[in-house]
């Protein structure tokens, strides 16, 4: 019998992406994707609710940021309990709650009712986006990392779009609660495939000190030598902070992690402004009801370009190649407000804005998880995601702040415009922390994992 160590980071980088990995990837994306379209739907429906409910649009607010709240709570709960219990039983459990609470609100008979079962869909929503960016992350080898978890995160805005399209064809048929009624059904589906399938992270179990023959059956999936050990160990710098919040607010981390909920935090102001509120607006400008959801819809598909930032996160400064996404994003949102009179400027405004700025935002998953030692990525990820939530929050009140103003138009894009270049500061602020901070963080842990 051998008696040599597999480190089981190693053991991912040398061998090719398997097919086991690519069923986790493709799982944790179907789980993104659903997220995307449950958090999206109900702006898509929102001028179903104003028409049918007879409410104007200020009422709309609490409809809208409630599943942010729930999803900051959902996030900023899950993430110390998966670094804790695991990322497979957390995010099991987030399906089954956001599945669950969506479905419930296609029989909602109040905005009151409405809100609260957004909330309760949030919880679930905000618990899975973390643990999914994080175990696909963990299967990942180093050199792929960013790539492949920003083309898994490409889910959110590809069910946000779905969620666009998929609602201008079933509301005039069957009404606004068909949308809702299929965002409960679908997870219901994807949890039991997940129930059979999906694998614990392997860097976890090796950090909680899990038996071996469990390590050995994951890693045996991705190439038969990984029976070939005595034990499984993993030598990570950071590992020393301990777990949890200790990992977030070290010395040699508080700044990133700051300067990241900052970062996020602007991101979603924008993103939630712009796709709770841009079928409405559209429709103020003019535009016929169907025509403002589809230009709409363009927005959130552009997401798909951070497979390319991811590419580009692998090989350059991943902090420079984001901050400038965000710096584009300020020019292209501006240019959605000066484009009202002309729908075909319109769409290759809405289109190229969202392009960037979902493409920015969906690498940032991807720059924390790369960020923060086995020990506390799933919280560090899930915390930036949680505190970014409140910029959603803030981003769905703040345009109907400006409409209850009157602001013209192209007043409120510029105003949201403005959000990207703060984000764009804070990771340049980010960027020199980096450079400044020790490699290790301190002295690296070596854990090791014993045959049984």
């Amino acid at each position: 019998m051998s008696t040599r160590d597999i480190d089981v980071q190693a053991f991912i980088n040398r061998h090719p992406f398997s097919s086991y990995q690519w069923l986790v990837f493709a799982t944790c994306f179907v789980v993104v994707l659903l997220d995307g379209f449950d958090t999206a739907a109900i702006g898509f429906i929102a001028p179903s609710l104003l028409k049918e409910w007879g409410v104007g649009k200020p009422a709309l607010a609490p409809v809208l940021s409630a599943a942010l709240f729930g999803l900051a709570a959902g996030a900023l709960v899950a993430g110390p309990l998966a670094d804790r219990l695991g990322r497979r039983i957390v995010l099991l459990g987030s399906v089954l709650v956001f599945g669950t609470a969506c479905g419930a609100s296609a029989f909602a008979g109040s905005l009151e009712g409405l809100a609260v079962l957004r909330f309760v869909t949030g919880i679930g929503l905000g618990a899975a986006m973390p643990n999914a960016v994080t175990l696909v992350s963990e299967f990942c080898p180093d050199g792929r990392r960013a790539f492949i978890t920003n083309a898994m995160f490409c889910g959110f805005p590809l069910g946000a779009a779905c969620g666009g399209f998929v609602a201008a064809w079933m509301i005039p048929q069957w009404g606004w609660r068909s949308v809702l009624a299929l965002g409960g059904a679908a997870p219901f589906l994807l949890l039991f495939v997940m129930a059979l399938t999906l694998p614990e992270s392997v860097r976890h179990m090796v950090a909680r000190g899990a038996p071996a023959e469990r390590i050995r059956a994951v890693l045996r999936r991705i190439h038969a030598s990984a029976d070939d050990a005595a034990n499984y160990v993993m030598t990570e710098a950071g590992a020393a902070h301990g777990g949890g919040f200790r990992v977030l607010f070290a010395r040699s981390h508080v700044v990133g992690t700051l300067m990241l909920w900052l970062a996020y935090f602007m991101g979603l102001v924008i993103f939630y402004a712009l796709i709770n509120w841009m079928p409405i607006l559209f429709k103020d400008a003019g535009l016929p009801a169907r025509t403002a959801t589809l230009i709409s819809a363009l927005f959130p598909l552009g997401g798909v370009g951070a497979i390319l930032f991811g590419w580009l996160m692998d090989r350059y400064d991943a902090n420079r190649v984001i901050a400038i996404g965000f710096a584009l994003t300020a020019v292209a949102v501006f240019l959605i407000g000066q484009a009202a009179g002309s729908v075909g400027l319109l769409t290759v405004a809405v289109f190229l804005a969202g392009t960037l700025m979902n493409t920015a935002q969906s690498s940032l998953p991807a720059l924390a998880a790369a960020f923060y030692p086995t020990q506390g990525r799933a919280t560090g990820v899930a915390w930036m995601l949680g505190v970014g939530r409140f910029g959603g929050i803030a981003g769905s009140f703040l345009v109907a702040e400006l409409s209850r103003r009157q602001l013209p138009f192209g007043q409120v894009f510029t105003v949201v415009a403005a959000a990207a270049l703060v984000s764009t500061v804070a990771l340049l602020v980010k960027l020199v922390s980096d450079r400044n901070r020790p490699s290790a963080g301190g002295p690296a842990l070596r854990a090791s994992v014993g045959m049984h």
